[in-house]
């Protein structure tokens, strides 16, 4: 049996088709998951709900601001119509604005925390609730990053944001581990996606000394991240809630 058999599944930030979600909203439906994807790129995350429906998986796309409680309610209520269940959320989505405290203004402080934080929270209360009302439990995974973790010149808010999520996935966990729902945090360092095509071109050489300063001396892949998030979406990871899994290439080691 495939590993998400029978699994109602929503993954948010999914319509990039380089990024993270969609890699993840892919290997949850080969794994026989039912997919819902949502970014605020409508049109984006039709071009990969299609895609899994046109490789023979299950897959729903749906517009989505994850900043906007509303949004979170509309697509909540399309869950629960169609499917009246909901067995694994991945909190995916996300923005980075990479600057240093000098030029770091309010502005880009308070959108990277309603993008990267506030939306996991707004997620992250719905699932548990509709979870809660099935009675059956259930897998959040809430996306981080080893900025998170660690400090990162430049990521002032991203890493505020990020360390938020970490801390806040582990607190969710323990309130609601008696009710089998699972809770826990995902941290990628480098992963090639578009937004690495942005630092190579842009500073070429300070990116090939990033590159060498990873212990495995290369990027990972949205794969990566994607196969951690099955991991934990399903019922191999039965027992493990509230933690933080880094993938990251040996970077936090140092």
């Amino acid at each position: 049996m495939a590993r998400l058999e029978g699994k109602i599944t929503l993954v948010t930030g999914a319509g990039n088709p380089r990024g993270l979600g969609a890699a993840t909203a892919q290997r949850f439906a080969e794994e026989g998951a039912f997919v819902y994807v949502t970014d605020l790129d409508e049109g984006g995350a039709k071009a990969v709900a299609d895609a899994i429906v046109a490789a023979g998986g299950q897959a729903e796309a749906m517009a989505q601001d994850v900043t906007d409680e509303a949004s979170w309610d509309a697509v909540f209520a399309a869950i629960e119509k169609g499917h009246g269940r909901l067995d694994v959320l991945v909190n995916n989505a996300g923005i980075a604005i990479l600057k240093p405290l000098s030029m770091l203004e309010a502005a880009d402080w308070k959108r990277q925390n309603e993008v990267n934080l506030d939306s996991v929270f707004y997620g992250t209360k719905r699932a548990v609730e509709l979870m809660r009302r099935v009675g059956e439990g259930g897998s959040i995974v809430n996306m981080s990053s080893i900025a998170g973790l660690v400090g990162v010149p430049g990521c002032g808010a991203y890493a505020a944001a990020k360390s938020g999520v970490h801390m806040f996935s582990k607190v969710v966990a323990v309130e609601c581990a008696a009710e089998n729902i699972r809770c826990n945090s995902v941290h990628p360092g480098m992963i090639e996606t578009a937004m690495q095509d942005v630092a190579r071109r842009d500073n070429p050489e300070e990116f090939k000394l990033i590159v060498a300063s990873i212990p495995m001396k290369k990027l990972g892949e949205p794969l990566d991240i994607a196969n951690m998030n099955l991991f934990l979406a399903s019922d191999e990871a039965k027992y493990i809630t509230g933690a933080e899994f880094i993938v990251d290439g040996g970077v936090t080691t140092m």
